[in-house]
């Protein structure tokens, strides 16, 4: 039996499920073909049975999808998602700073590590949202992320990572007492079905369809994760569930990929943070290099043929099943 797609975007706003599924399609499609697979970017861009699917969660985000009414504020969180999003600022600079050594560089995340600390005086979600505001207006001045400054703002920034911690801090029920991270992951176990299926997440997404995985028990032949800010082991990976992170057991093969200058992808090697499966199945991080300024994009990683290539197989029937190791390596 073929292996459908299924795409699970990350974090940002509000997209067209069929434009963005085309998109996504068309960037891997380009991928296949620099990695030599020609007969499968053919195949993957003339597909319209409506086996592959676009995973659409952003609207769940809109404060009208929960019960009780809190007035959203810049990052969109309050209560505990403003302790996590402090916890994140730290941990993102952190991070960041593990990867770069230019001594300008140095010098700015320096700085932006003491606007991350918590202050003690601060108090309320906003006082976390200035002090994130500032943090972000800093890391823009980063190599090569200042002339993304026109385009990305700091608000805009500050508002994407307000969106992992809103899912992570597993609240904002709706009528029926569903939270909102439940009803996202909902709609991904939907979409991957009764499988088998090859799952392609992004960002936040990666942690969406890691706890998916989890629930489902659906044949995975393929997961790849890209940018995924799974590892950032003070914030996302102890809220992770189930505990301790782990590989889900119907995944055959998990492969990650980053970007250096990917400034949502900190501590990028996920083979050291989870335990494999139950079939010694770990996950094998990739790094990839992408031009432009902002390097944080699906289909930036998805058009890379080192990222292309492995899906191109999967969907083929070539990958390894659960329980094969085709990922320990």
């Amino acid at each position: 039996m073929e292996s459908r797609l299924v795409f699970v975007h990350g974090i940002g706003g509000l997209r067209n499920p069929a434009r963005e599924l085309t998109a996504w399609t068309r960037a891997l499609a380009a991928g296949m073909r620099e990695a030599g697979h020609s007969a499968a970017a053919r195949d993957l861009v003339s597909d319209d049975s409506g086996r592959h699917a676009f995973v659409h969660y952003a609207d769940l985000f809109g404060r009208g999808q929960a019960q009780g009414g809190d007035a959203p504020d810049a990052a969109g969180g309050v209560g505990v998602e403003a302790e996590i999003l402090s916890d994140l600022l730290v941990a993102w600079v952190d991070g960041l700073a593990a990867e770069h050594s230019d001594e300008r560089d140095r010098k700015i995340l320096d700085h932006a590590r003491a606007e991350a600390e918590p202050r003690a005086q601060e108090q309320g979600s906003l006082a976390v949202v200035r002090r994130a505001l500032n943090v972000a207006t800093t890391l823009l001045a980063l190599k090569p992320w200042g002339a993304a400054a026109r385009w990305i703002t700091p608000k805009m920034m500050v508002s994407h990572l307000g969106q992992v911690a809103r899912y992570l801090a597993r609240a904002e029920p709706d009528v029926q007492g569903i939270s909102l991270d439940r009803r996202i992951r909902a709609r991904v176990a939907e979409a991957i079905g009764d499988g088998p299926a090859v799952v392609v997440a992004h960002s936040l997404g990666s942690v969406v369809a890691l706890e998916t995985l989890h629930q489902l028990g659906t044949p995975v032949p393929l997961f790849v994760t890209l940018g995924s800010p799974i590892a950032t082991r003070t914030v996302v990976w102890p809220r992770l569930v189930p505990q301790p992170p782990s590989v889900p057991e119907s995944v055959g093969e998990w492969l990650n990929f980053w970007d250096r200058d990917d400034i949502i992808a900190v501590r990028p090697h996920l083979e050291k943070e989870l335990r494999p499966s139950g079939g010694g199945v770990a996950p094998t991080s990739r790094r990839v290099d992408s031009d432009g300024t902002w390097v944080h994009d699906a289909a930036k990683y998805l058009a890379q043929p080192a990222v292309a290539g492995p899906v191109a197989q999967a969907l083929a029937g070539t990958a390894g099943g659960p329980g094969s190791g085709g990922g320990s390596g």
